[in-house]
């Protein structure tokens, strides 16, 4: 059974989800329902399914908070370019 849920969101945001529901050729009702959806349903196989690269990158490492990343970049380019 359908029914109407109405919500107070910033106004670019409805602009920029409707115009990303054009391009998707979808409702945003849709998009909104299958959102709340996946995050209501565990192990749900819905349309939004993470993609298994995505799924394939993912470590569980934790990055510290600390971490100099330019630091770590030029050593990296360093090494690769010695």
């Amino acid at each position: 059974m359908d029914t109407k849920l109405t919500l107070k969101l910033n106004q670019r945001i409805i602009e920029k989800a409707k115009e990303y529901a054009s391009n998707k050729n979808m409702s945003l009702s849709r998009i909104v329902e299958a959102y709340l959806q996946s995050l209501t349903t565990e192990n749900d196989s819905s349309e939004f399914e993470i993609s298994p690269f995505v799924k394939s990158i993912a470590t569980g490492t934790e990055i510290p908070a600390d971490l100099d990343y330019k630091n770590e970049y030029a050593d990296y380019l360093m090494k690769k370019y010695k």
